[in-house]
């Protein structure tokens, strides 16, 4: 067949009631009926989301004719034969807040391909067209995305102009569905790094944001990451196909989260995180470096998962589960680089990257589940378990990205301790990018990195045999002996306790007025008391606790080893129980440069 392109209409039909009607013209429908699917679930986001529940009607057409739709299950039709050009209208209902999905109301809408775009089976490989029609609801929107504006008409319909409504344009489905859209009137600013243009894109209430810092900021973090992944030619990898790179941040009261594409990454941050006219420009925020992290993290996916890809992802199949044990590579090593890019690039000093290391360490430490969950299995299990956490998650569980950045970590120490300071983990990734991602969307059939390629990728780029490192502590549970690595490098890793009274063992929430137990903590005081999640503690030696603040400051009159009587709701039963409070534990820790 031909590659007669496809052709999709993106209308803002319903700013109000959050929806968009898609149309999609397929020139040469499949002769047997054409069957069309919607992804049911969205790279780099590994949990099964069935976003066709929110296609809310379809119908077909063919020469103004109608065409009947069958349903074959919960994310697929098959259109009956039809001898024309089939036509198929559908509504989507696009009110997901999110990195992950679509969005849509009167002041922005925002969508990824995979919430929207049908993929005519069969015809995935075919150049898709999309066309931006503002409907005149909005007529002071832009149109903000790394897709491609059209290089000519397709019909009587025109290229879009750059922000503008009209026509753009993807080599496949796949490339389609990699860069989401966002349509309003955002705060921007543009930079260059080595040579590539970038767009940070704000939408969302955020009054005297200081652009030009976070700009200068941002700017040294990707100029960073290019040369470190290209030391010669310093070019990067989205300008392949004559992409620019853009930041689409939503910024909220509380949002956190971020979803990388080939040329772009949409963002959630706290408005209060981002740095304002009054602030002072040098003194970086805990919440603005966190800021600066994500954006890190997100760029640096641009070649880490993006173009170097497990097996598992080469290519994606969106219709089911994509099992790999290798998460702890793409987003573990992801999430040590993220830090120490900033580091790279002058946007913390050592101190600071220090304290954010230490803030890692702690978190994981905290975590009993690390001695139940290896990283590979906690990589496999993503679909069931990590993206479906509950309030046992932490005595069960252990993060592929938390953990798999200390991996990470330990592993880029071993390497440097075995050779002399000759070597590290830039190494690996650097033989990473050379043999499976510098040229994976231009070969004809781009290949992943198999299931147990890294023990042999190691070696082969360091000299260090790896073997027993990935089998005590990627595929083992065993802490990783950071202690002891760090003194090759002349830090001291010390441990103390956050908490100085006495502990209950278990961590707190606040519901509206009450103070609900969100996680016990295995084998803690709590625990062994018959103390559970869900309970609302009412009182301590029958004085009232309101928050967690009052727990500490009740507690604080105690030491460890003394018993206490605890009154909780379970449901609405009042029941006491006696606990024995535990000393606090030393779950903090420090990291110091010697003198």
């Amino acid at each position: 067949m031909d590659k007669l392109p496809l052709l999709y209409r993106v209308t803002l039909a319903d700013l109000p009631g959050h929806r968009l009607q898609l149309d999609l013209h397929i020139s040469q429908p499949d002769s047997e009926g054409q069957v069309l699917s919607l992804p049911a679930w969205i790279p780099g986001s590994y949990l099964i989301r069935d976003f066709s529940r929110q296609i809310e009607s379809i119908a077909g057409f063919c020469d103004d004719a109608p065409v009947a739709i069958r349903k074959l299950d919960k994310h697929r039709w098959q259109c009956a034969p039809c001898s024309g050009s089939l036509h198929i209208r559908y509504t989507v209902y696009a009110w997901d807040l999110s990195v992950r999905g679509a969005h849509v109301d009167e002041s922005h809408a925002f969508f990824n391909g995979t919430s929207v775009f049908l993929k005519p089976e069969g015809q995935d490989k075919q150049p898709c067209f999309v066309e931006l029609v503002e409907n005149g609801q909005c007529p002071n929107w832009g149109v903000y995305t790394s897709l491609p504006e059209a290089r000519k008409k397709l019909g009587k319909i025109k290229p879009a102009k750059r922000y503008g409504f009209g026509l753009y344009e993807a080599r496949n489905y796949d490339e389609l569905i990699d860069h989401p859209v966002e349509m309003g009137t955002p705060q921007v600013i543009s930079f260059e790094a080595h040579g590539a243009e970038h767009e940070l894109v704000f939408t969302g209430v955020a009054p005297n944001l200081d652009l030009s810092r976070i700009a200068a900021d941002v700017q040294k973090i990707c100029a960073t990451q290019i040369a470190f992944f290209e030391p010669e030619s310093k070019r990067a990898p989205f300008l392949e196909s004559g992409h620019r790179y853009v930041f689409m941040t939503m910024l909220t009261d509380d949002g956190y989260g971020g979803l990388e594409h080939r040329a772009s990454t949409a963002l959630m941050a706290a408005r209060r995180d981002l740095p304002t006219h009054s602030s002072d420009r040098s003194v970086k925020s805990a919440g603005y470096q966190t800021f600066l992290g994500l954006v890190s993290h997100e760029y640096f996916h641009t070649w880490n998962v993006k173009r170097i890809k497990p097996a598992a992802f080469a290519p994606y199949d969106l219709s089911q589960e994509n099992y790999t044990r290798l998460l702890w590579v793409f987003e573990g090593f992801t999430s040590y680089y993220d830090d120490l890019m900033l580091l790279r690039s002058g946007c913390v000093n050592e101190a600071e990257y220090l304290n954010l290391l230490s803030k890692n360490i702690s978190a994981v430490h905290r975590t009993p589940g690390r001695f139940k969950q290896s990283i590979a299995e906690s990589s496999f299990d993503t679909w069931t378990r990590f993206y479906k956490q509950d309030e046992n998650s932490p005595n069960a569980l252990v993060s592929y990205y938390s953990k798999g950045a200390l991996a990470a970590l330990g592993l880029d120490l071993s390497i440097r301790a075995h050779s002399q300071q000759n070597k590290s983990l830039d190494d690996v990734m650097l033989a990473l990018w050379r043999d499976y991602g510098k040229d994976f969307y231009t070969r004809l059939d781009p290949v992943g990195v198999q299931e147990d390629a890294m023990q042999a990728i190691i070696l082969q780029a360091t000299g260090y045999d790896a073997t027993e490192y990935l089998q005590r502590y990627v595929f083992g549970t065993e802490d990783i002996p950071l202690q002891a690595l760090f003194a090759t490098q002349g830090i001291d890793l010390t441990w103390r306790s956050s908490q100085t009274t006495p502990s209950l063992d278990l961590k707190v929430r606040q519901v509206g007025q009450q103070c609900e137990l969100a996680t016990v903590y295995e084998h803690g005081a709590a625990h062994a008391a018959g103390l559970s999640a869900g309970d609302i503690l009412v009182a301590i030696d029958g004085l009232r606790v309101t928050d967690a603040a009052s727990l500490t400051r009740l507690l604080g009159a105690y030491q460890a080893d003394q018993v206490v009587q605890v009154h909780v709701f379970r449901r609405d039963e009042l029941r006491a129980y006696t606990v024995q409070l535990s000393k606090p534990a030393a779950d903090e820790c420090t990291l110091q440069r010697r003198p």
